[in-house]
């Protein structure tokens, strides 16, 4: 998904209080995410993963390190020809597996690709062959809390300050240099990965030499108020309140997906997860025809409720029942040529197995007031390398913050090169056009 919409004071409160009111009873999973009946799958430390990552070697090797996992690398017959599925222990406490190309070169540039919500590495798999045989050596991981990637805490009252932006950022920065990398060329984050991208940009603008953002503008960090000793600011009205008392009355979905019941609303929904999984992506993608974006006028509860419902929600349902009505007919899932069931499989496969509670972590992370305080210490920072915006023409996600965009272009980014709106894809851009977003990429990274 994408990044959090501006903070209400009473937030956490709400999102408490809508967990207590859906909560179920489920047996607790176990502290830390590994491989199952994996007995070497423990993570390495955080000290540990330091020191890997400040011993990196100067050249990124071409052989992949064991793995400390049970679990297989990426099936290769899923993959374009010259992508590889490997594991990399003891990075910030995690075994990442990740998909790359262009890794048979030493010494070539890096491009890092960051994926969002609910997605994988294989996000990239159109994209990182093009980078490849352009040139780049492109690496994708699974991030923390996804996919085949172990060593991070499941449970929902577990280490949720581990999802949170800095840590995250670690996690991308002990990658690069544990691979042998002091710089990258480009970090690329779609959905809820584009405000990680900026933050690596923003945090570490001798590491990360360009930004690409997808789907998700960057609105800049969480402001501090400002001379409030003259004009002290007023309390802000509740937006949740605000989006229940509608005539027909809504929630947001990051709030929602902050709540206990959000995880098995999702991996235990009548519907399946496989099938979950197709309309949530047919429902945000060019194929459903609902998706008509436009600006809002700003953060209220009558704007908001202009979004589309996986944005803004019915109050009273979860989102497996919120896009249930949006499951494309199996002529439609016959005809869908940038998602075919076959690639599908990989996600819900994937998702089946280790739940969603990794990503929504993202999202209750990112709300916690904890966590905006510790970012409010960059109030002001711009991201000061070249960026590039990109997104599907048919995409909301441009317009769930209302302002982020104009500031993104105003102030946040002084060297924006560009902000793209690509023909015939929503929110899936580098999925559903990858030609076109693949283009844009190579452009952008030699500098045109």
């Amino acid at each position: 998904m994408r990044t959090a919409p501006p903070a209400a004071p009473t937030a956490q409160a709400h999102a408490e209080a809508h967990a207590q009111a859906h909560a179920q009873a489920h047996a607790e999973a176990p502290a830390v995410h590994a491989a199952p009946a994996a007995p070497a799958a423990s993570a390495a430390s955080p000290a540990s993963a330091a020191t890997a990552a400040s011993a990196a070697p100067a050249a990124a090797s071409t052989t992949p390190a064991a793995p400390t996992t049970s679990l297989p690398p990426l099936d290769a017959a899923l993959l374009p020809p010259g992508v590889r599925s490997r594991f990399v222990p003891g990075i910030n406490g995690l075994t990442v597996h990740l998909l790359e190309a262009g890794h048979e070169v030493a010494g070539r540039p890096v491009v890092l690709l960051l994926h969002g919500f609910p997605e994988l590495a294989y996000s990239w798999r159109h994209v990182l062959p093009a980078l490849g045989a352009a040139g780049y050596h492109a690496i994708a991981p699974d991030q923390r809390g996804y996919g085949r990637t172990t060593g991070w805490d499941d449970r929902y009252d577990g280490d949720v300050a581990s999802f949170g932006m800095l840590n995250l950022a670690r996690d991308a920065l002990g990658l690069v240099l544990a691979l042998g990398h002091r710089r990258v060329a480009a970090v690329v984050g779609h959905d809820f990965g584009a405000p990680l991208a900026a933050w690596c940009a923003l945090l570490r603008p001798d590491v990360f030499g360009a930004v690409v953002l997808m789907s998700a503008p960057f609105g800049g960090p969480p402001p501090i108020p400002f001379h409030t000793v003259r004009a002290p600011q007023p309390p802000q009205p509740s937006i949740h309140d605000a989006l229940a008392a509608l005539p027909r009355p809504r929630k947001h979905y990051q709030w929602h997906y902050a709540t206990r019941g959000a995880n098995d609303d999702l991996l235990r929904c009548p519907q399946g997860v496989h099938d979950l999984l197709r309309a949530y992506y047919h429902h945000k993608s060019a194929d459903w025809p609902g998706n008509q974006p436009a600006p809002l006028l700003g953060w209220t509860a009558t704007e908001l409720a202009r979004l589309p419902t996986y944005y803004v929600m019915d109050l009273h349902q979860g989102m497996a029942e919120t896009v249930a009505p949006a499951m494309p007919s199996p002529v439609q899932v016959a005809a869908c040529d940038w998602l075919p069931d076959e690639a599908l499989r990989v996600y819900s496969g994937e998702y089946q197995r280790t739940g969603f509670q990794g990503g929504l972590n993202w999202y209750r992370s990112s709300l916690a007031e904890a966590r905006q305080a510790e970012l409010q210490v960059f109030a002001g920072r711009r991201i000061e390398v070249p960026a590039l915006f990109i997104a599907g023409r048919s995409d909301w996600g441009l317009h769930q913050k209302p302002g982020a965009l104009a500031a993104m272009q105003a102030s946040v980014c002084p060297q924006l090169r560009g902000v793209h709106r690509v023909d015939g894809a929503g929110h899936w851009v580098q999925q559903e056009q990858p030609a076109a977003v693949n283009r844009l990429l190579i452009d952008f990274l030699r500098g045109g």
